[in-house]
This record gives structure tokens, sequence and C-alpha cells, in this order.
């Protein structure tokens, strides 16, 4: 009889195949530390306006993708009205780049009647086009409004004038959620 691996894993069971992992084995949600290609690090998802405010923003471990997570950005927007009422959560228009490319999220700006500038990736145009008509018309794409894109990459910039936003010596991930929230104001307060 064979003895147990060297490398000290279990065999592969072949009729339930490989067990997969959904979590890292060591991952604690209240940390919001994850492993990236720059090595253990969060992400800012952020929503700005026109000025290079923020207006929502999210804090997630390192790996997660940002295509998942523009509708909890998005659902996250509260403008206050002038006279009162409701706040308004539904922007006019957003610009995003190609990771925010999915059919989710256009399906998604299309329900909630947000017009959008989001370009396709060239593997998707490539599968939209071998599926012929049943792979949809092609989305549109409005050059000028998406040269206005970089004003969120320069607000996450500003955001990182603040040396404890740059480098997140925070462990815990609402500590740092305070932190990037208390450099959101100073930049809302700044004239």
């Amino acid at each position: 009889m064979p003895g147990p691996p060297a490398r000290g894993r279990r065999a592969k069971d072949p009729a339930t195949g490989p067990e997969k992992r959904t979590t890292p084995r060591h991952h604690r949600p209240d940390e919001g530390l994850g492993r990236s290609r720059g090595g253990l690090t969060c992400k800012i998802h952020l929503a700005g306006e026109g000025g290079c405010r923020p207006m929502a923003l999210l804090v997630t471990p390192g790996q997660w993708g940002d295509a998942p997570q523009l509708a909890e950005v998005l659902d996250r927007i509260r403008v206050p009205r002038p006279l009162g009422g409701r706040p308004r959560t539904r922007p006019d228009h957003i610009s995003g780049d190609k990771a925010y490319s999915s059919r989710r999220n256009r399906r998604y700006l299309r329900r909630r009647r947000i017009r959008h500038t989001i370009p396709e990736p060239k593997d998707q145009r490539a599968n939209r086009r071998r599926r012929g008509s049943a792979g949809g018309r092609p989305t549109g794409f409005d050059r000028e409004r998406y040269r206005r894109r970089n004003e969120v990459e320069r607000t996450i910039n500003r955001l990182k004038n603040s040396r404890a936003v740059a480098t997140r010596y925070d462990k815990r991930a609402y500590v740092f959620h305070g932190t990037v929230t208390a450099a959101t104001v100073r930049l809302w307060l700044r004239p």
C-alpha cells in the first residue's frame, strides 16, 4: 500500500474533483487585506464627481476584482437635495475603464437608467462578434466623455497625499476606511 504523499497533501478524489477554496486560508474579513501582485494590500473603489472629490468609496482586499464592486459603490452614493427630500442616488453619467466592462455591470446600469462610457476589451468584442446576432449590438463609446475618466485617478492621487492613506499601516479595515473617509472630508473642505 502506498503511504501518504510526500508533500502532505491528500490525494484528489476523482469523483468529487479538487477542493476549491473561495477565500484565502488565513483571510480575516475585518482586516481588508489580501494578496495582489504588489503583495499584501487592499483596494479603494471610488466614485468621484467632476471636481476630483469622492462621493462614495469602498475598501476591499487586494485580490478582489473591480467589476463586481461597481454596483455596491454606486449604491453608496447619496447627494442631499438643496430643498430637502429624498437624497439623489443616481448619477447622470459614469465613465469607467476596461476593468468595469461586463454584461452584468452594463445590465445593472441600463436597469437604473444610468448612461455610461466603458470601453469594451478586445476579447469581449471578439466574443460578441463571433456569436453574430446572438452576441448583441456593439456598446456605445463617447471619446470626449471618456477623456474625463482620469478625474477618478487624480482623486485617488489626492487621497494618497495623506500619508496614512498611501501607506496603510492600519490593520483593521474599518479603521482604514475611517482614515480614507477623513482624507475625503479634507478634500471636500479644501477650496
